[in-house]
């Protein structure tokens, strides 16, 4: 058997081999839905112009650690699609750079910064399928983008890289994933490169990860000898050849991989057998179990989260991404096999469920907003029920407002195209429409709201400032970047108007500088020493009693709180992140209900600057127990005060401590450098995990070390490696400091409020 298949989706129609069709051969339009390189009958531009099924639309991201290929592969996607003409590489190393790369720091720097989206066709299965595509970045600093895009994503890629395997990035993104308990397909991919080992990758997604994945594919070539791939389902070989691999060729299985082959399908059945019942019955009672019942399987326990499916590739040598696409369409689940909730806007603790129906009330959340250079702000948006039209009001849910649709487009990278309509299912954005990330909105029948996503807390502040010509411009671009990036906080600190930007990251900060200068022209930016974001909190209970009271003439201020302030305990704590627990234990009416809110505002208000450094106060329960109230002289006011009194009083009395960020460091570096990347770490404070071999010659060190010791750990990393050694880091937890630093910043701070005392006065 010796097949050659001309593809960009599967065999090419009927119509397009007679010799009366040659003519329409020729490329699509850009910008035109296209599968392969054909015109459009105008049956499938009816299609088009009425919107894909929803059963055949595909909703997915590629994630992985920075570095494993998404960028590259999303390239090809676009290319074996149709969208784009020709291949152009990470960082620009052509001069133009990838697609889906368009700011020009993610093109210089060859990293993803913002996620990217956009949309293409592929014909599987005789199936013309739609796709919304967003590409996320791979950096921790970055992580948000990858939250909100699985956030509203049907089904995801996961690439580990076939070198590195699973990195801290791929525990981080596993990790969103299961939060929204979102489908995957596994990608291993460079499989071209010097060390690439698919089955050992394998085996870290196995245990790091706790997936139940099987390879349903077995490369043939290692390394520079990488040819292509076998199908285990089908028991055929696939090879990629022509021009940038363009066509697949199908051919018998190489007779030295038959047996292993053979063994991993008995595997692959094995293990579907056991999450698929179905899939069980055909496996017992046929020997020769049909190709179609194994991809119906794969399909059932990948929607159920209960397994997935092994692919591999190299994207950089266009190989296996043909394959890729067909698995999504076989395998990832349309919006239909999906199951989306709202909350009721009047009573959120009721749940209600949204229906892919484009004809039910509309629902729509919107996930990400962006400023186009032409098109204003540009609202992504994911539709979970009803229609959207140009020209129809919605309301927007946060604040009630109703707005009119006046243009409705599709993205494709940075560019715009104008769509009329778009129904439940589809990812759309709004153009010109000005609204906060998170939003949901509706056209008023259904009072609902979308769940909100998780938005992890900034570990990291920097100073910022710039001259009075340029206040206007930098004051635009803090204001723009807030409404952007959820994780990016600005403050301007009352007593010194220092303006303090919080983020993510080194990484993440320095990015918005210099989009702060070469997007905004702000040329006269300054920024202050970075600076770590500490909590502090408490380690014993402590009891509070304390009066409030003043007279002044007319009538007076008076609140009396009794209670206690105790450590929230270990287990409970992460659902206590940021700020206090209040508890209201009040059993008599010594002070009226309608005072208590007041009290746990004012609590809530004193604790955000502790008193050690003024960093604010974390993981303290605040139980209220007794108090007194007068008939005259009580008020909110009057209570808020109490509070804040009380803690100030009796705070020192739970024996306070500073907390730091610790962050859970990954590096890599060939092993001959081991010794000196190890002393790095130690003379930071680090705490060595685990110490592994990656490839033969390079090894892998996982650690905990405080962030205030991470600055310019790059250089000093590249300096010892010969410029060999990377890493990445992110926020683990926050954990008591040394008692002698401690000590350093509290007589710092307290430094610091005696000189603004003497300079106020």
């Amino acid at each position: 058997r010796h097949v050659a298949v001309r593809t960009l989706g599967g065999p090419l129609p009927a119509f397009a081999a007679s010799a009366s069709a040659a003519a329409a051969l020729a490329p699509c339009p850009a910008g035109a839905f296209a599968a392969m390189r054909v015109f459009q009958t105008p049956a499938a531009r009816r299609a088009m112009a009425s919107g894909p099924a929803i059963e055949h639309i595909r909703n997915f991201g590629i994630s992985a650690h920075i570095d494993s290929g998404k960028t590259t592969l999303t390239e090809r996607v676009l290319f074996y699609t149709g969208r784009i003409k020709e291949i152009h590489e990470v960082r620009g190393r052509d001069g133009v750079g990838a697609k889906m790369d368009s700011m020009e720091l993610e093109r210089e720097k060859g990293i993803t910064i913002a996620s990217a989206a956009t949309y293409c066709a592929w014909r599987a299965e005789g199936v013309e399928h739609h796709m919304n595509l967003i590409d996320t970045p791979g950096h921790v600093d970055f992580t948000i983008e990858v939250e909100r895009a699985l956030r509203v994503l049907d089904g995801a890629v996961m690439i580990c890289c076939g070198v590195g395997g699973v990195q801290s990035q791929t525990v981080t993104v596993d990790r969103q994933m299961k939060r929204y308990n979102v489908p995957r397909i596994v990608f291993i991919n460079k499989l071209d490169r010097y060390g690439a080992d698919p089955f050992l990758v394998l085996g870290q997604v196995r245990t790091k990860l706790g997936l139940n994945v099987q390879p349903i594919q077995l490369p043939i070539g290692e390394e520079d000898n990488f040819k292509g791939v076998c199908d285990v389902i089908t028991r055929t070989a696939r090879y990629y050849e022509g021009d940038s691999g363009m066509t697949r060729r199908v051919d018998d299985v190489p007779a030295a991989l038959k047996d292993r082959v053979e063994e991993l399908r008995a595997k692959l059945f094995e293990t579907l057998a056991d999450v698929d019942d179905e899939f069980a019955e055909v496996f017992l009672e046929n020997e020769d179990v049909p190709v179609d019942a194994v991809h119906a399987a794969i399909r059932r326990s990948t929607l159920a989260c209960k397994f997935s499916p092994m692919l591999m590739g190299s994207a950089y040598k266009n190989k296996g991404v043909q394959d890729l696409l067909d698995a999504v369409c076989r395998y990832l689940p349309s919006p239909l096999d999906r199951e989306n909730k709202a909350m009721n806007a009047e009573d959120e603790s009721e749940e209600v469920q949204l229906e892919m129906d484009p004809n039910k009330p509309f629902v729509g959340y919107a996930f990400k907003i962006q400023d186009h250079p032409q098109a204003g702000q540009v609202t992504y948006m994911r539709i979970y029920q009803g229609k959207l039209a140009k020209g129809d009001q919605v309301v927007n849910m946060m604040n009630g407002k109703r707005l009119s649709v006046k243009r409705l487009v599709r993205m494709h990278s940075d560019e715009v195209k104008d769509v009329n309509a778009a129904s439940a299912g589809d990812i759309i954005a709004l153009a010109g429409v000005e609204c906060e990330s998170g939003a949901t909105f509706t056209d008023g029948r259904a009072k609902v709201t979308c769940s909100s996503m998780f938005v992890p807390e900034p570990v990291m502040s920097l100073s910022v400032s710039a001259g009075r010509e340029d206040q206007a411009k930098f004051q635009k671009a803090l204001r723009r970047f807030q409404r952007e990036d959820p994780t990016f906080q600005v403050e301007v600190k009352q007593d010194t108007n220092e303006t303090i930007i919080s983020g993510m990251g080194e990484l993440h900060l320095d990015i918005y500088c210099e989009r702060m200068r070469r997007e905004f022209k702000v040329d006269s930016l300054e920024t202050g020493e970075p600076k770590v974001n500490y909590r502090e909190t408490v380690t014993q209970r402590a009891s509070y009693d304390f009066t409030h009271k003043r007279q002044s003439g007319g009538r007076g201020q008076y609140g009396k709180v009794i209670g206690y302030f105790e450590p929230v305990p270990t287990e409970e704590q992460s659902d206590h992140k940021e700020g206090i627990e209040f508890v209201n234990k009040l059993t008599g009416q010594e002070i009226p209900p309608n005072y208590v809110p007041a009290i746990e505002k004012g609590f809530r208000a004193v604790t955000t600057k502790g008193l050690l450094t003024g960093n604010p106060v974390i993981n303290m329960r605040v139980v209220l127990e007794d108090g007194q109230a007068h008939e005259v002289d009580s008020s909110a006011e009057s209570f808020q005060a109490a509070a804040s009194g009380a803690f100030q009083q009796f705070y020192q009395d739970a024996a306070p401590v500073v907390l730091e960020p610790l962050m859970a460091v990954q590096v890599t570096f060939p092993s001959e450098f081991q010794s000196q990347a190890m002393q790095t770490l130690n003379q930071r404070e680090g705490s060595i995990q685990s110490s592994a071999a990656a490839t033969s010659d390079t090894t892998t060190v996982d650690a905990i070390v405080p962030l205030r010791r991470m600055f310019g750990y790059s250089s000093e990393l590249r300096s010892v490696t010969q410029g060999q050694g990377e890493f990445s880091m992110e926020f683990k937890t926050y954990e008591a400091m040394p008692t002698q630093r401690q000590e350093e910043l509290v007589t710092a701070y307290k430094k610091r409020l005696y000189e603004e005392r003497v300079a106020s006065s």
